[in-house]
């Protein structure tokens, strides 16, 4: 399951980067990389697992599924947190600049 919603998250973020691709103003890319990176983590940790159970790794049990999800949504919600860091930091749009310097 942290595969699949790494996986989703992943592609989503890419078709709204690929919507939005000539102004990359709230660089959602960034965002696309860290998702695509998630995403080949979890498929080392996949075949390795699979190399490690065999077929069993297809026949989890409920509540293991259901931990994997939520480790996965973790793992959504911490990709977004750092871009947001990196979104405030680089300021594309000029905006807490503005704040910070009392223009309006």
């Amino acid at each position: 399951m942290t595969l699949l919603t790494s996986v989703f998250a992943a592609i989503i973020c890419t078709i709204i980067w690929y919507k939005n691709a000539p102004k990359n103003e709230m660089l959602v890319g960034i965002l696309c990389w860290i998702y695509w990176g998630a995403s080949i983590m979890w498929l080392v940790d996949a075949i390795f697992e699979y190399v490690e159970l065999g077929p069993e790794y297809f026949r989890p049990a409920p509540a293991d599924m259901l931990n994997d999800f939520f480790l996965g949504l973790s793992v959504v919600a911490l990709g977004l947190i750092i871009w947001l860091v990196i979104l405030l930091i680089k300021d594309p749009k000029g905006v807490i600049k503005k704040k910070l310097s009392g223009k309006k």
